[in-house]
């Protein structure tokens, strides 16, 4: 167990100055909790001689001098703190996307997507504990207590000998308790990831749920699983509030001691008044900065937890390629009117017997209008995930011009596709911000005719407020067929040279797959088409090639040109 996570520390760079005030103020409240305990220990000790009210006011005064710089010192502390943490959050949640989408559909398709967005969210809010309160506590506990064993052996070196002897007493039991407590916290952080990602599931799936009558089964799930992050959250609280009330018996233990050795001696006349009262004074401001650091550990701990998590995904590797330039690749968008050629690609996923795509080889030219058949797990949408960079060939190139398509930046080579997966994504925005997504400073009018060729402008002037007509997260106000229609527009909006089609009428009438197919191949014929479909295959144009697929491996001979 570290005291300082140094990744969390390379984290705040950015918030170098801040964590640089909350140092400096630190330091300066040691300073002053020195200069407090000195004033009121000649203050006390005035009084108790009799010394009058106007003598002691140059005293008093810079009591409250103090006593101001001190709260000063701790609110501009924790102030500055706080923007730290802000920094380091806004930075951690900026990386975490941007690796995420690096990572890719493959990678998402493996974790649950509520425990990442519980991370992002409530998991990384927990470092406001760590930066805020925990960080500055230790500052304090390395500063206090060095300030006051100095000023304590300069007035009494027996009490600072006892103080020296007792001090470290309160770091190891607080380690070996903070050992226990991250355990703790990290199964409750778990618990916590998966209660979200569970729930998002069955939100998600609710219709699906109450058609079969799972909905209560699922309900009782989500119960048991709240009760065992709640018993875990209770484990942990009980650990931190038996922690605490250790490290005060240890305090209080070592401050008696100091207190009975210091009050015998004045007894016997072998320590001054004052010099008692500024021991019995500083003493217990030794110990409190550490017990403070290890309460403030226990609370920061659901932050660093989350912080562990994010830091695993940051180190998970994205695929091959993913950014580094061929030299001349795509320097212009007469790239994509290059070939793009498989050569002997093969894919494997982790858990499958057999490759998704087996040594396939195809040329695909400029212009060409493909349709990729096969039976459902052939390989049809793995070889979109290629195309797409989604997936990472195991053996074999693709090429695009001649130049290595994993040396081609992911992003610039994205820009030369407009793909429709078999389940699009709509967002919680209007719908032309929706079809304008690949295109935001789009004309409205080029909007409306990309609906058209989709077929989806119709519905859409049937809405309440037309094209700016507000949309759900994910579109479930709109029927699956009209989503896929939004998602098509989206597409022909997007004029990119390569278009990726996966099951584009699975969910249309029988009329809209004729309009669809119709446009594809009469208005798109300037576009490199491939176009998948499990199903029957549907009427194709003249020069459209087909190409099957079988168990990830192209169909010997069977690839033909309709004339």
């Amino acid at each position: 167990m570290s005291a300082v996570d140094p990744r969390l520390l390379r984290q705040a760079g950015a918030a170098r100055a801040y964590l640089a005030v909350t140092v400096a103020l630190g330091l300066a409240g040691a300073v002053l909790i020195v200069l407090q305990a000195g004033l009121l220990a000649r203050l006390l000790a005035g009084a108790g001689r009799g010394t009058g009210v106007a003598a002691l006011a140059g005293t008093l005064g810079w009591l409250a001098v103090v006593l101001a710089g001190r709260a000063l010192a701790a609110s501009g502390g924790e102030a500055a703190a706080l923007r730290a943490a802000a920094v380091v959050k806004s930075r951690l949640r900026r990386r975490l996307s941007e690796h995420a989408l690096a990572l890719g559909p493959k990678w998402l398709t493996g974790q649950r997507t509520g425990e990442i967005t519980t991370l992002a969210t409530k998991g990384l809010d927990g470092l406001d504990a760590y930066f805020a309160r925990y960080l500055p506590q230790l500052v304090l506990a390395v500063a206090v207590p060095v300030a006051v064993l100095a000023r304590v052996a300069a007035a009494d070196w027996i009490s600072a000998v006892i103080i020296i002897v007792t001090l470290p007493l309160i770091p190891l039991f607080a380690a070996l308790i903070g050992w226990h407590t991250q355990a703790q916290t990290r199964k409750q952080w778990l618990l916590l990831g998966r209660l979200g990602g569970h729930f998002l599931d069955v939100v998600a799936g609710l219709p699906t749920l109450k058609l079969f009558g799972r909905a209560k089964a699922q309900a009782d799930v989500i119960a048991d699983v709240t009760d065992e992050h709640r018993a875990a959250t209770m484990a942990t609280l009980r650990v931190a509030f038996l922690s605490a009330l250790v490290l005060e018996i240890t305090a209080a233990v070592a401050t008696a001691l100091v207190a009975v050795e210091i009050g015998l001696r004045l007894l016997a006349g072998h320590v001054g008044y004052e010099t008692a009262l500024l021991v019995l004074l500083l003493t217990p401001e030794a110990f409190l900065p550490l017990r403070n650091a290890g309460a403030q550990f226990h609370a920061s701990t659901e932050g660093t937890a989350a912080a562990r998590r994010a830091f695993e995904i940051l180190d998970t590797p994205p695929p091959a390629g993913q950014g580094v330039p061929a030299p001349g690749a795509l320097a212009n968008a007469g790239a994509s009117c290059e070939d793009i050629v498989l050569d002997g690609v093969t894919v494997a996923y982790p858990g499958r017997s057999r490759p998704a795509l087996d040594d396939v080889s195809l040329t695909i030219r400029p212009g060409d209008h493909i349709v990729v058949t096969g039976a459902s797990g052939a390989g049809k949408s793995s070889l979109l995930a290629v195309l797409l960079r989604f997936a990472t060939p195991a053996s074999g190139t693709v090429s695009v011009g001649g130049a290595d398509l994993a040396r081609i930046p992911a992003g610039d080579w994205r820009r030369q596709i407009a793909w429709v997966p078999q389940a699009p994504h709509l967002f919680t925005t209007t719908v032309a911000g929706n079809i304008a997504l690949g295109q935001p400073r789009a004309r409205r009018e080029d909007i409306v005719a990309a609906a058209r060729l989709a077929g989806a402008d119709e519905f859409i002037q049937r809405l309440d407020r037309g094209y700016d007509t507000p949309l759900t997260e994910g579109g479930r106000t709109l029927s699956a067929g009209q989503r896929q229609k939004i998602a098509l527009a989206r597409a022909f909006l997007r004029q990119a040279p390569v278009l990726l089609l996966d099951e584009p009428t699975a969910h249309l009438d029988q009329a809209s797959a004729r309009h669809l197919l119709s446009v594809i191949q009469s208005g798109q014929a300037g576009r490199t088409v491939i176009l998948v479909t499990h199903g029957p295959l549907p009427p194709a144009a003249a020069g459209t090639r087909v190409v099957t697929l079988d168990q990830g491996r192209l169909v010997p001979h069977d690839e033909a040109v309709l004339a």
